[in-house]
């Protein structure tokens, strides 16, 4: 179609953790032109410069126009598609990193109204700064930082308009944010409560504080849970065996692995996938054509399992 165009960038790697551009552009949409039904892993800001179209997020359907600017957020099921009679043109910059959640909780976005009208934003402020990152682009690390630089005073014209303005956070309520969203990043490296105190850029002493104050256990209990929790999903879903998982988890010892397994969930990861494996079992009892003894014998078997799995399960580490 005549007049329409597309220029985007998609960051290379060798990014900054806190604060990272994914993808910048902007596009001049065909008439019906449509993205989804899709998920993205990252947030990606779209702010609409002329034209109309739809956004579908959270069974709700918006029709969207020029000023309008929406959000998608990660891990959500999104479609978004021009007007047929008078296709949007818009610009976006998608992003994460660990300070993102943080920057869009004190905005006005929300995931149950992921957008914001025109008459709230300074229009033309949000195009321009949209463009800033775009003329920054670049593989270094230096134009990185620059579009980081950009993104973040973005961020703030956002927040400063924002009608809903955050509460303040305590600084400890902070530093655990960060730190949990390093710890969800980075379990399946041996990293230490120490690599922890040191990206959030406190002591360990300081940290520890903080933990027991909003999370109730300290750093490395809930580095320990964590890594329970993702080896018990990998005990479930994959053959990978326990010394394997051990690994890929963050634990180094395979033995101190089992050890901290046994102790939270009272049973060893052996026994866990077994135990697993005996509830699938339960489901695929009913299904089969056998003699009714034998499912009772069965269902008999397998249901004392299932007891016995959810009480494990009724501890600290949460899936």
């Amino acid at each position: 179609m005549e007049g329409t165009y597309k220029h985007s960038y998609k960051a290379g790697e060798n990014l900054p953790n806190a604060l990272s551009v994914y993808n910048v552009g902007h596009q001049k949409c065909e008439a019906g032109y449509q993205w989804g039904p899709g998920v993205r892993n990252h947030y990606c800001i779209h702010h609409i410069i002329s034209g109309s179209g739809y956004y579908e997020v959270n069974e709700e359907i918006y029709h969207l126009t020029a000023g309008d600017t929406f959000i998608l957020y990660p891990d959500t099921e999104v479609k978004y598609y021009a007007d047929m009679e008078n296709p949007w043109e818009y610009a976006w910059v998608g992003f994460f990193g660990t300070d993102a959640d943080s920057l869009i909780r004190a905005t006005d976005f929300s995931k149950k109204y992921p957008l914001i009208l025109k008459g709230i934003l300074p229009k033309r402020m949000i195009q321009k700064q949209l463009e800033t990152i775009y003329d920054l682009k670049g593989n270094d690390y230096e134009s990185a930082v620059a579009m980081t630089g950009a993104l973040y005073t973005l961020m703030s014209v956002f927040m400063h308009y924002a009608v809903q303005k955050e509460t303040v956070k305590d600084s400890h309520m902070v530093y655990v944010e960060k730190a949990c969203a390093y710890i969800n990043t980075n379990y399946s490296y041996p990293i230490t409560i120490e690599d922890v105190a040191s990206y959030v850029g406190i002591s360990r002493s300081h940290l520890f504080r903080s933990f027991q104050m909003y999370q109730q256990q300290s750093p490395k209990e809930y580095l320990t849970d964590f890594r329970i929790k993702k080896a018990r999903h990998l005990l479930r879903e994959t053959g990978l065996s326990v010394a394997a998982i051990a690994y890929s988890v963050g634990f180094e010892n395979n033995l101190y692995f089992s050890k901290a397994f046994k102790s939270r969930m009272n049973m060893s990861p052996s026994e866990y996938r077994k135990k697993q494996m005996d509830i699938q079992n339960v489901s695929s009892v009913t299904t089969q054509k056998r003699e009714p003894s034998h499912v009772l014998t069965d269902f008999a078997v397998n249901a004392k399992s299932y007891a016995e799995l959810l009480q494990a399960d009724a501890n600290p580490v949460k899936d």
